[in-house]
C-alpha cells in the first residue's frame, strides 16, 4: 500500500538532497492506463536501434542491449523527484546524426559519440550544480525563449515532411496516425465526448497509442511495412558483444575530437533547454488545473538528473538521440489524464513512473519486440510530429506582444534552418533583435520602476 498523499502537498518521497526518492508501490501507486501505454509506447526508444546499426556500425543484439541502459535511465526522473516524462533530444537527432557522418561506423563513431554525450552531461552538470540553469529560465528573454521551443518543433516536423522523409515513404499510415492522435490528444470536441462516451474515455486513456496502432494496421494492410515475424519467450540482449561498443574498449580518441563535438553539444544543450521550458510550462498548466498535488518543477535537479544520464549514457551506452528532458508527446499524454482529476492519476510520478517501468518490463518481453520490430519508424515519427505541435503550441502561448512574437518568429525560423551552426546564429540574432526591438531605453525603465513603486506604495 503506497503513502496517502494529503490534500494540496507534494507526493511522499525520502529526502536525498538534492533529489526526493519515489518508489512504486511505496510512494505512488501503480495506475494501470498508463501501464499499457507503456507496454506500448516502449517501442519509440527501439526506434534508436537502426540508427545505432547504421552509424555505430552495431548488430543489432547489441543495440537493443544499449536500449536496456536507455530503459534504466529512463526510471530515473521519476526516481529522483523529477515530474516529466523523459525521452531524447528529439529535435537535436538530425545535428548529431551529421555530426557522426564525418566518421567510419566502429570504433571511431563510437569514440565521437563518447565524446559529445560526455560534452552534453558536463554542461548539463556545471549549469546545475551552480544553479545557473535555474536562473537562465529568468534570465532569458521571453521571446529567445518561446523562439527556441517554436523552432524546435519546426525543425522536428520539417524532418519528417522534406523529400525523402519518412511521411513521403509511407503517407498514408503516418498522416492518419497523426491526425487520429492529435485529436484525441488535443481535440476540444473530443474532450468534450469524453464526459459521456465510454469509448471516447477509452481512446483518451490511451492517448497518442490510439493512432500508432492505428497507423501500424493500416501500414501492414496496405504494405507499408512488411507483417511481422512473433517469436516467443524472453528477449536476450547481448551484453558481451555490447562492450566491443563501449569507450573502455574503443580508447579515448585525441583532443581534436572533443573541440570538433563541442558546437554539437551546446546545440544540443540549447534544444534541451528549450524542452526544460515546455516541461515546466505543461506542469504549471496542469498544476494549476490540480490543487490537490504540489508539483515542483525545480529546474536544478532537471538538469543533474538529466546530465546524470548522459554521463551514464557516455560510458555505457552512446546513445545518438541523447538523454532528453522530457519526451513531449508522452508528457503531453499524460498530463491530459492527469488532468481529469485523482481519480483518473492519483499523481503526476505514479503516471510517469508507472510508464517506465513498465516500458523497461516490456523490452524483455519478445512477442511484444518482435511485433513492432518492422513498424519502428512509425513510433518514432509520430513522436517527432507531435512534439512539433506542442513545441509550437507552447511556444506561441508565451508570446505577450507583437515585438516578441516577431523576434520570436526570427528565432525559429533561423534555428530551423538545415545547417550545422543554425543554433547558434538563431542565439545570436535573438539575443540583437531582442535588444534592438524589444529591449526598452534606461529612462523607459526608470519610469517603469517608478510606477511599479507608486502602485506599490497605493496598494
Amino acid at each position: 500500500m503506497a503513502i496517502v498523499r494529503k490534500y494540496g502537498e507534494e507526493q511522499p518521497y525520502w529526502p536525498a538532497s538534492p533529489f526526493k526518492i519515489r518508489l512504486p508501490f511505496v510512494h505512488y501507486r501503480w495506475e494501470i492506463p498508463e501501464m499499457i501505454q507503456g507496454l506500448f509506447m516502449f517501442v519509440v526508444s527501439l526506434g534508436m536501434i537502426p540508427l545505432l546499426e547504421q552509424y555505430l556500425g552495431m548488430p543489432y543484439d547489441a543495440a537493443l542491449a544499449f536500449c536496456v541502459v536507455a530503459g534504466l535511465m529512463y526510471l530515473l526522473p521519476s526516481l529522483l523527484g523529477v515530474p516529466l516524462v523523459p525521452g531524447w533530444i528529439t529535435p537535436a537527432i538530425p545535428v548529431v546524426l551529421l555530426y557522426l557522418q564525418a566518421f567510419e561506423p566502429g570504433p571511431q563513431a563510437v569514440q565521437a559519440m563518447f565524446v559529445l554525450q560526455i560534452e552534453v552531461f558536463l554542461i548539463f552538470i556545471v549549469l546545475g550544480l551552480t544553479g545557473f540553469g535555474n536562473r537562465l529560465v529568468s534570465f532569458i528573454p521571453n521571446s529567445l525563449k518561446a523562439g527556441i521551443i517554436i523552432g524546435a518543433g519546426i525543425a522536428a516536423l520539417m524532418g519528417e515532411i522534406k523529400v525523402g522523409g519518412r511521411v513521403e515513404a509511407t503517407p498514408v499510415s503516418l498522416i492518419i496516425g497523426a491526425i487520429i492522435s492529435a485529436y484525441v490528444l488535443f481535440s476540444v470536441s473530443f474532450k468534450d465526448k469524453i464526459q459521456n462516451n465510454r469509448l471516447a474515455k477509452m481512446f483518451a486513456n490511451l492517448g497518442m497509442i490510439s493512432g500508432m496502432l492505428i497507423a501500424m494496421v493500416i501500414g501492414w494492410i496496405i504494405g507499408e511495412y512488411p507483417l511481422p515475424n512473433i517469436e516467443w519467450g524472453i528477449t536476450q540482449p547481448n551484453f558481451g558483444l555490447m562492450t566491443d561498443y563501449l569507450i573502455f574498449n574503443v580508447g579515448v580518441p585525441d583532443i581534436s575530437v572533443f573541440l570538433l563535438a563541442f558546437p554539437t553539444a551546446m546545440i544540443a544543450y540549447v534544444i534541451a533547454f528549450g524542452d526544460i521550458l515546455v516541461g515546466k510550462a505543461l506542469s504549471e498548466r496542469v498544476d494549476s488545473i490540480r490543487p490537490d498535488e504540489k508539483i515542483e518543477t525545480n529546474i536544478t535537479r532537471i538538469h543533474v538528473v538529466t546530465g546524470i544520464r548522459n554521463g551514464v549514457h557516455a560510458l555505457f551506452a552512446p546513445w545518438p538521440g541523447l538523454a532528453g528532458p522530457i519526451w513531449t508527446a508522452a508528457h503531453a499524454t499524460l498530463a491530459e489524464r492527469y488532468a481529469l482529476g485523482r481519480k483518473a492519476m492519483d499523481s503526476i510520478y505514479s503516471g510517469g513512473g508507472t510508464f517506465w517501468w513498465t516500458g523497461l518490463i516490456a523490452i524483455f518481453m519478445l512477442p511484444l519486440v518482435t511485433l513492432f520490430k518492422p513498424v519502428l519508424p512509425i513510433a518514432l515519427s509520430l513522436t517527432l510530429l507531435l512534439t512539433a505541435y506542442i513545441c509550437i503550441m507552447v511556444g506561441i502561448e508565451q508570446l505577450k506582444n507583437s515585438a516578441e512574437r516577431g523576434v520570436a518568429g526570427i528565432v525559429a525560423v533561423t534555428l530551423a534552418m538545415p545547417a550545422a551552426q543554425s543554433t547558434i546564429y538563431a542565439i545570436v540574432i535573438g539575443i540583437v533583435l531582442y535588444v534592438l526591438l524589444e529591449r526598452p531605453s534606461s529612462e523607459q525603465r526608470k519610469k517603469a520602476e517608478e510606477a511599479s513603486l507608486t502602485k506599490s506604495n497605493l496598494e
